[in-house]
């Protein structure tokens, strides 16, 4: 078994968590009408809680799988990239980054900054597990949907869409090689213009300088170099949004957000109860409420599924 059959080995099992539902935590349900809005307001923060609890679960759930016994093991890093590792025979090794989402929040709010230079070999995959509680805002905590795609073409995604230079500079980590494993970066980073017009001008003529090529984004060193050239030389700011899943515009990305967003659940779209629990409508949201917490129990679980 090599690197890639361990990934597609580990899709095929993580697609099957669709519908999978987490005895991790159990969200009592609201006593009223106004607890349920309350509720709804606040359950979003629970989602780094559970994202951890359901990291810890699906490594425990891979490894309840004998295919893989007799190459390894699935193993969580915590903390490191990436969330889990398969320890064993086979090499590189094969990592799964495990991003949970809850899509009743107003985005996907996970970062993906690792440097294109820690794919080389396509051995890392990003598995996004969109979850939701069995009754939309109370109950266990139950997988909407599943999503595995390669780190690799998430990390092209995200530089292609950011680099503009000079009016936005996306960064590889210095080479930290030979520091201790606690101090290495791996890390990118995205830097907005903050200069005078005049400085704009001055540094799109040292970009047109690069030739068409030199438009097009490279981790490689001697390219970083062209970039921090600017850096050094005008003034760009830090962006903190750098990097969030959510704005990379990867096609995969938003065939999944897409997908969830038109699932129906409990008379509604998913989109739809995203865009009422995130409005101000309190009325609306009330209301809304108020029949959903009206419906038959029985009939609850044949809307989710």
């Amino acid at each position: 078994m090599n690197t890639q059959e361990v990934i597609r080995l580990a899709t095929q099992y993580l697609d099957g968590l669709s519908g999978h539902i987490f005895d991790v935590l159990d969200i009592s349900k609201p006593v009223s009408v106004d607890a349920a809005v309350n509720l709804a307001k606040v359950i979003s923060k629970l989602s780094p809680l559970v994202g951890n609890l359901i990291e810890f679960n699906t490594v425990e759930f891979l490894n309840k799988h004998n295919q893989f016994s007799n190459f390894g093991k699935w193993q969580r890093q915590d903390p490191g990239f990436p969330d889990t590792v398969f320890i064993g025979e086979v090499q590189p090794t094969p990592g799964l980054e495990i991003k949970a989402w809850f899509p009743l929040a107003t985005e996907i709010t996970a970062r993906f900054k690792d440097s294109q230079n820690h794919f080389q070999f396509d051995q890392t995959y990003v598995v996004m597990l969109a979850w939701l509680p069995e009754k939309v805002i109370y109950g266990k905590p139950r997988i909407f949907d599943v999503c595995v795609i390669s780190g690799l073409s998430v990390a092209i995604a995200r530089d292609n869409h950011y680099h503009n230079p000079p009016d936005y500079l996306v960064l590889e980590p210095e080479d930290t090689t030979q520091r201790t494993a606690n101090l290495q970066q791996t890390n990118t980073n995205g830097y907005k213009f903050q200069g005078s017009k005049e400085e704009f001008l001055e540094a799109q003529k040292i970009v047109e300088s690069w030739g068409v090529e030199g438009k097009l984004y490279k981790p490689t060193r001697e390219y970083q170099r062209l970039l921090r050239q600017l850096l050094t030389r005008y003034t760009y700011r830090l962006d903190t949004n750098f990097a969030k899943m959510d704005r990379i515009v990867h096609p995969e990305i938003e065939e999944f957000k897409k997908l969830v967003y038109n699932a129906e659940i409990a008379g509604m779209t998913v989109g739809k109860w995203n865009k009422l629990l995130s409005s101000r409508r309190e009325e609306s949201i009330k209301r809304a409420l108020q029949i959903y917490l009206e419906i038959r129990e029985e009939t609850i679980d044949e809307l989710l599924d």
